[in-house]
């Protein structure tokens, strides 16, 4: 089963950005997530159309099945 961990944002202009994250630590905790959110918009290195990230909005881990079949 495939994992990826989104971290979703909004800029400053009130657009929503979503970082993924493929495979993410079991043991992720909450207090990790929103530290490691505000660290990425402390650092201010994301711009999306010349806007910051301003706020962490959510995060959430995203579970998948994926069937590969040999033809």
């Amino acid at each position: 089963m495939a994992k990826t961990l989104e971290l979703i944002f909004e800029t400053g202009a009130g657009k929503d950005v979503t970082l993924s994250v493929e495979d993410p630590r079991e043991d992720l905790t909450q207090l990790e997530l929103q530290s490691g959110m505000q660290t990425i918009i402390e650092q201010n290195i994301f711009h999306v159309q010349g806007s910051a990230l301003a706020l962490a909005k959510a995060a959430r881990i995203i579970e998948r099945n994926v069937f590969d079949y040999e033809v």
